[in-house]
C-alpha cells in the first residue's frame, strides 16, 4: 500500500487545481484521474467535451450567420459550402493542442503530483483501490465531476439519441434536431446546430426557457432566437419516444393537449448528474444531497471530516472557473487551515448564444423573496451608442439594487459579448459597490461597456435625453 498526504479523485478542472495548490505547498499527492464518461480524459468535461470544442462551434456558426445576414454595405458577400467534418477537424486540432499545453504538460511539471490512469474506489475512510493499486491517504478531495442526465421515457432505451458527448464529436450535421431542454447547455446547441443550416425545434419543461433568469432576459432571447428560425416551445411534458420510417419522434403533452414533434435527431440537455456510482462512497461516510450530489458545507467538507468535494460532482452551478476555485480553496482548507468559504452570490453565469446572456447576483424575484426593497430598471441595448456603430442593437441590461443603499445586487446582460462585459458587474456585487460608484467611474467611449454606466444612469434620468458626453 502507498501512502500519501492528498488524493485526489478526478481529472478535471478542480483537480488540476487542487494538484497545483498541493503542489506549490509542498504536499506529497496523488491524482486519481479516470472517470465514469469516455469522452472525458484528462482535462475533464470543460477542455474535451465541454466549454472549449461547444465555444469554437459556436463560434464558427456565428460567423457564417454573420456573413449570411450581410449587416454592412460595400461587401460582396459569398459563403460558399459548407464542409462541416473539417470544421470539426479543426476543432479537434485545437482541443488537442490546449489539453496537451494546459493539462498533460501541467501535470509533468508538477514535482510533488503522481498519476494514475484508472477508476478510484473507496474501500474505507482513508484508503482507495484505483485498479490494483491500494493508496492511503490522510486527506482526500472527490473531484470527480458530472455526466449528461437523460430523463426517464417510454421508448428510452430503444432510440439512439445525442447528449453533448455526441453532439460535438459528429462529423455530420443532421437536417433536423430536437433539443430537449431549454437552459444553458440546451439554448447553446439550438442556436449552434441553427447557424449551420439545421432546422431547430427546442422543447423546454417549464413555461419558458432560463426560468431562473430574468424574464426580460429569457423573453429577449425567446424573441431572438424564433427570428433565427428556432422553434420553441415551452411547457411541454414529455412521455414517449421511438424511432419511426428514418426519424425520431418524441411525444408529449402541452395545455392538455397530445403533441408530437419528428426529426432525424433528438439531443438531450436536460441536465447532469453526478460521477459518484463507482465511488464506493458509503465506505467513506460521505452523504449526499436530496439531488444527488455530494453534500458539501461552505468550506467545502463533506459529512466525512477527511474528505472534500469540488466542482460539478457538488452539482450547481456548473462552472469551469468555479470548480477549479472550489479545488484551490478546498486544499488551502485542508493544509493551509484557510476557513475560506466560497459565496456562489459572486459567482457569474454566462450563455453563449448571440447575443450572449450573463449574470451575476441575484434576481428580482430573488431579493424581493429576501426581503429586500429593491428597484430595477432595464436599459434597452439601443441606447448604448456602440451598438448602432456594429449594427447590432439586440439586448438589454438589468441592474437590481437595494432600494434604501444603492447597493448592486444583480446584473442581468443580454448583448453581444455579454460574456465579457459581465465582469464590472461581478465586482460590484463582489465588493458592494453603489449604482453611483458606476456612474462615477470614466468609461471609454464607444464601448459596449459603457451600456453598465447608462444602466445605472437610468436609475436617475432619461437615458433617450442624454447626448453621448453626458457619459
Amino acid at each position: 500500500m502507498e501512502k500519501f498526504d492528498y488524493a485526489i479523485l478526478g481529472q478535471g478542472s478542480a483537480a488540476f487545481a487542487a494538484a497545483i495548490k498541493a503542489n506549490e505547498i509542498g504536499i506529497k499527492t496523488v491524482m486519481i484521474g479516470g472517470n465514469a464518461t469516455e469522452g472525458t480524459i484528462l482535462g475533464g468535461t470543460c477542455i474535451n467535451v465541454g466549454c472549449v470544442p461547444s465555444k469554437r462551434l459556436i463560434t464558427v456558426g456565428t460567423f457564417a450567420e454573420e456573413l449570411r445576414k450581410r449587416r454592412y454595405a460595400g461587401f460582396d458577400y459569398n459563403v460558399g459550402k459548407l464542409d462541416y467534418a473539417e470544421i470539426v477537424n479543426e476543432k479537434n486540432k485545437i482541443v488537442e493542442e490546449l489539453r496537451s499545453e494546459k493539462y498533460d504538460r501541467v501535470l509533468e511539471s508538477l514535482e510533488n503530483v503522481s498519476f494514475i490512469n484508472g477508476i478510484g474506489r473507496f474501500i474505507g475512510k482513508d484508503i482507495i483501490r484505483a485498479g490494483k493499486k491500494e493508496i492511503k491517504a490522510g486527506n482526500i478531495l472527490i473531484a470527480t465531476g458530472a455526466r449528461a442526465s437523460v430523463p426517464r421515457m417510454k421508448g428510452i432505451e430503444k432510440v439512439k439519441y445525442l447528449t453533448n458527448e455526441e453532439a460535438l464529436s459528429a462529423k455530420k450535421l443532421p437536417d433536423s434536431i430536437i433539443v430537449v431542454g431549454g437552459r444553458v447547455l440546451g439554448l447553446e446547441f439550438a442556436q449552434m446546430f441553427s447557424r449551420f443550416g439545421v432546422k431547430v425545434t427546442l422543447l423546454q419543461r417549464s413555461e419558458r426557457i432560463i426560468p431562473n433568469w430574468e424574464p426580460e432576459i429569457s423573453n429577449y432571447l425567446t424573441e431572438y432566437m424564433r427570428e433565427n428560425g428556432i422553434r420553441i416551445v415551452t411547457g411541454v411534458k414529455l412521455s414517449e419516444i421511438h424511432s419511426r420510417k428514418g426519424l425520431k419522434e418524441i411525444i408529449g403533452e402541452v395545455n392538455g393537449k397530445e403533441v408530437s414533434f419528428e426529426a432525424e435527431e433528438i439531443l438531450f440537455a436536460t441536465g447532469r448528474r453526478a460521477n459518484i456510482e463507482r465511488l464506493g462512497l458509503d465506505k467513506a461516510e460521505v452523504q449526499l444531497n436530496e439531488r444527488n450530489f455530494i453534500k458539501i458545507d461552505r468550506r467545502l467538507k463533506t459529512t466525512a471530516d477527511n474528505i472534500y468535494a469540488a466542482g460539478d460532482v457538488t452539482g450547481e452551478p456548473m462552472l469551469e472557473t468555479l470548480a477549479a476555485k472550489e479545488g484551490n480553496v478546498a486544499t488551502s482548507n485542508i493544509f493551509q487551515n484557510s476557513k475560506k468559504e466560497i459565496n456562489l452570490n459572486e459567482v457569474p453565469s454566462a450563455i453563449f448564444t448571440y447575443p450572449e446572456a450573463a449574470m451575476v447576483g441575484m434576481t428580482e424575484a430573488q431579493i424581493i423573496n429576501n426581503g429586500i426593497k429593491c428597484s430595477c430598471s432595464p436599459l434597452e441595448f439601443k441606447f448604448v451608442a456602440k451598438s448602432r456603430i456594429i449594427g447590432d442593437t439586440r439586448g438589454i441590461i438589468k441592474i437590481v439594487i437595494d432600494r434604501n443603499t444603492r447597493k448592486m445586487l444583480g446584473v442581468h446582460i443580454l448583448a453581444p459579448h455579454a460574456a465579457e462585459l459581465i465582469h464590472e458587474g461581478v465586482l460590484a456585487v463582489k465588493l458592494g459597490l453603489t449604482i453611483d460608484d458606476i456612474i462615477d467611474t470614466v468609461h471609454v467611449f464607444p464601448t459596449l461597456s459603457e451600456g453598465l454606466k447608462l444602466a445605472a444612469m437610468a436609475f436617475y434620468q432619461d437615458i433617450s435625453k442624454i447626448s453621448c458626453c453626458s457619459v
